[in-house]
Parts: C-alpha cells; structure tokens; sequence
C-alpha cells in the first residue's frame, strides 16, 4: 500500500518564494512574507569558531551583540526595544553567527538599524568586556560543561575534525581574550561577502531597501580564512557527576552534506509518529526502559558529523541501549523498500515543516542563500528524491567504514568502550 502510494504520488512542495538576491549593498537579502502580524529578520554572519584566529573570540563576539555602538548606548538599545515591544537575540554556530530581531510589523526600520549598527559601528568597549561579556561568557562555558550531551557533542567534533570544524562554541575557562582581540575578529568578519540577510514577515523588497540603506559603507574585503574540513575519529572518556550517563557514537564525512545521510538519520530516530508510542524504530524497540537514543546529524559547507547519542541512568543501561544503536546503524547499509520509503518521507516532513518556524527558515536556509546556492525548499525535497537503494547503501557503508567518534561522559569505569558495543 506505502509502495503503491508512494509511486503515484507526486508530492507538492510547499508554494512559497525564498527569493535570493544580491542588493546595492553587496550582501545577500532572502525573504518571506505569509502576511503574519510579527516580523523577525537575521543578519547571518559568516564568523563562526571555525574562522577564529584565537580560541573563543567567536564565543566573545556573540556575547558583544547589543552593547554599545556609536548611536546607542547598550542600555539604550535595551530601553528602545522594549519600547517597541521586540526581541533581540544572538546565536553562534560553528560556522555563523546569527543575530536576530523580532517585533510587531511595521517597525522594521527601528530593529534593521539596531542590528546593523552593531556590524558598522561596535565599539567593543574594555569595560562591557569585564563587566557585561566576561561574567556570561563563563557562565555559558560553565553551563556546557554541565550538561553531558552538550559536553560530548563539542568533544566529539574536536575528535573528528581536529582543526575548524573542531574548534569549540566556547572559549576555554580563563582564556586570555581581549577586547582587542574581538574587535580585530569583527573588522575581518563583518564585510559585504560575509552577510545573508534573512527576513520572515516582511516583502522582499522593502527588506533590500533597508538593508542598502544600512551596510552602505560596510568593507568589502575580508580575511577570514578556515581549515578545509578532514574527518580523524578517535575515543576519549570524561568522567563526570551530573546527569545521566552519556556516550556519543559518531562519524564524519568530508565534503558537501548529502541527502543520504539525512534518510539514513530520519530511519534510525526513535521520534514516533504517534505521541507516547514507541514507534517503528529499529533502535526504540531494542532499548531498555530509561535509556534514550538520538540521532545527531550536523551538516556544514564542507563536511558532516552524524552519530547517535546514548544517555541512561546506568553504564550497563547505556552498554545494552548502545549495542542495539550500532546494530541498527550498521543494518542501514541494506535500507531497502519501505523502510527506504519511510525515511525518504520522514526526512521530506522534517525539512518542509523546520521552514515553517523562523529558527528552522534560517538553519535550513540560511547557510545556502549565503552560500549563493540554491536557497528553495523544492531543491531539498528534489535532492531527497534522488536517494535510493544503492546510493543509501553506499553512504552507510562509508559512514561505517570510517574510524568512530567515540565519547563517554559520566563513570567511566562502568561506561562501555567502542569496541565493546561492535565498533
């Protein structure tokens, strides 16, 4: 029935234009507009960890979004955005940063301006630094070494990809930055070249206009540079006293993400279909009461990290949850007929519906219209109908095949190592 249904079925992408352009300015502006009452716009920021010249600079530059600029003041701008009733907010990946408003429609002109004037006119300050950015910065490391998945999830990518891509979110407990130091990582980073903006809630047009009006005098060059993506692997073991015992099981590929790899996550997600039902899973069936497995699957310009997360009250709950994990993955490697189908439409679901949420236009979106490539969600979906049975089986047994990214978080004496869950 699922076969049958599938073949005849041509599906509909989703009628919405993500327009890409290039305005006077030199920066590339995409928007969408389903005339809701509220509008956000991001300015998307190739400065990422991965293109920090010295460690945690990008984690400093994220904590000086909003301070003082030269036509307002942090308080200021504070003061006026609550006036207006918006939201202001900056978050950082490892290779953008994202700055991003959020406010009634209608005020458009007051939130571009605050968000450009902090890439045009930051005055990183010494004193915001040690009084404002500092105190969050720890804080934030504090907080990610605290949470073991957090914690294993930012070792494994300095496992597997060492430099760039390897480079932390954070910087390191009483790190040596310097104001200085974020200001000099800003003038390199923030440049014509380097800047998408994205828009929900506003036209097209008007959004291109702003934008022109904004970064007309912003540089044009840039020298951010990064490490071209190579994939290690490598195991490494942190005991910890907070939360449930975690292990990470990952590999990495180099080179631009494919659609392969994102069928092959959504077949292994234990996320049922039907709330509080275990779902069809071949991992949720296999694992004891209490333990979670999550599929991770982080995609980059130039190289992808996929694993499964395992977390359990015990070492042996995770040792038992764990094998049933790799098992499964490795059985990824003859996905065939309606399992294939399955993860092909779950995959397809995953990407139409995260347009749907702004976070989810930009995370999807957001890297491609800076990238200058094909901003649509129909060329997702197209890509995702190009997989098949040998093409999944190919990228399964490369993931497979390669050394493992292996982390375990929490008493490692009780932990498995990777060779005991298969690997």
């Amino acid at each position: 029935m699922l076969a049958a249904r599938a073949s005849s079925r041509n599906v509909q992408c989703i009628a919405r234009s993500f327009a890409t352009v290039v305005d006077n300015a030199g920066v590339k502006v995409a928007a969408i507009d389903s005339n809701q009452p509220t509008t956000s716009v991001t300015f998307l920021v190739k400065a990422g960890s991965r293109y920090e010249p010295k460690a945690g600079v990008a984690h400093g530059l994220k904590n000086f979004a909003f301070k003082s600029t030269a036509k307002r003041s942090a308080l200021g701008t504070v003061r006026e955005s609550e006036l207006y009733g918006g939201l202001l907010s900056a978050n950082l990946s490892r290779e953008h940063l994202a700055l991003t408003a959020e406010f009634l429609r209608g005020d458009e002109h007051y939130f571009v301006d605050v968000l450009s004037s902090f890439l045009t006119s930051g005055k990183f300050t010494r004193h915001e630094f040690e009084e404002y950015v500092t105190p969050v910065m720890q804080s934030e490391i504090e907080l990610s070494n605290a949470d073991p998945a957090l914690h294993a999830i930012e070792l494994a990518h300095a496992l597997a990809f060492r430099n760039g891509l390897g480079s932390s979110l954070y910087a390191t407990p009483h790190s040596h930055l310097t104001a200085e130091d974020i200001k000099a990582f800003a003038k390199s980073a923030f440049t014509t070249g380097n800047i998408a903006v994205l828009g929900t809630g506003i036209d097209q047009d008007s959004l291109s206009k702003l934008v022109e009006q904004s970064l007309s005098k912003i540089s044009t060059s840039s020298a951010l540079t990064s490490t071209p993506s190579s994939y290690f692997g490598g195991e490494t073991r942190i005991q910890g006293h907070s939360g449930p015992q975690t292990v990470f099981i990952g590999f990495g590929s180099a080179g631009a993400p494919t659609p392969e790899l994102a069928a092959i996550s959504a077949h292994l997600s234990t996320t049922p279909s039907v709330k509080w039902s275990k779902g069809l899973s071949p991992i949720a069936t296999a694992i004891p009461e209490g333990t979670s497995v999550q599929t991770v699957y982080l995609p980059y310009s130039d190289a992808s990290l996929f694993g499964l997360l395992v977390q359990g009250p015990t070492g042996a709950s995770v040792r038992e949850a764990g094998k049933a994990a790799v098992t499964a993955l490795k059985s990824a490697t003859s996905l065939k007929g309606d399992d294939l189908k399955k993860a092909i439409a779950k995959a397809k679901f995953a990407s139409a519906s995260a347009t749907e949420s702004r976070d989810g236009f930009v995370a999807l979106l957001g890297s491609k219209v800076l990238a200058g490539s094909a901003s649509t969600l129909d060329a997702t979906l197209s890509s995702l109908d190009k997989v098949s049975e040998s093409t999944v089986s190919k990228a399964a047994s490369a993931l497979v095949g390669a050394k493992p990214t292996f982390i375990a978080v929490g008493d490692v004496s009780s932990l498995p190592y990777a060779d005991e869950l298969g690997l």
